[in-house]
């Protein structure tokens, strides 16, 4: 077997066991430093990679904090309507059915004629009320309709009872109550 390199130069006489313990434990600090530097890089790189993680947690949190912030803000908007709905519900019962398109079904709820028309006019609206309809005043259907538009079935501009000067049918005002 062939000899190291430093037991060749010590059998050669160029290099002494004084130098050559001097040698390996220069050799042993070197190598202890390059793996500590290797270390170093690891614990760098192992540093930044917690860092990133550590902000993409918050990012995820404040993303999931703002979201339960929106349904609580969500929630607090529907208990305001399901109270003014109760608050201010009218008791309008009646023998008059008065029908009225709710996306594409057309409903029917019964009520008075007067009733019917003040919903005509715009002085009345008809709300949600879970599964149900309610008859509410203007007011109180607008201040519904800021908060959740979908809300409000039926909020009439009244602009029915203005007629147009150049209207050839002016003369003959169609009824209120008139069913086809």
């Amino acid at each position: 077997m062939a000899k190291s390199l430093q037991e060749q130069l010590m059998g050669a006489g160029l290099v002494d066991n004084k130098k050559a313990k001097a040698i390996k434990q220069e050799k042993r600090k070197k190598n202890k430093q390059v793996g500590r530097s290797g270390l170093a890089e690891e614990d760098a790189q192992k540093k930044a990679r917690l860092e990133r993680e550590r902000l993409e947690k918050a990012e995820r949190d404040r993303a999931l904090n703002e979201k339960k912030k929106a349904e609580l803000r969500e929630r607090e908007i529907q208990a305001q309507i399901r109270q003014l709905v109760n608050v201010n519900t009218l008791r309008v019962d009646g023998e008059t059915g008065y029908q009225f398109a709710d996306g594409a079904k057309i409903q029917k709820i019964y009520v008075d004629d007067q009733t019917v028309d003040a919903l005509a006019k715009g002085r009345l609206a008809l709300v949600r009320k879970g599964d149900s309809y309610a008859v509410v005043a203007r007011p109180v259907a607008e201040k519904i309709a800021e908060r959740d538009a979908a809300f409000v079935v039926v909020l009439n501009d009244g602009s029915g009872e203005k007629v147009d000067e150049d209207d050839p049918y002016k003369d003959y005002q169609i009824p209120d109550d008139l069913m086809w």
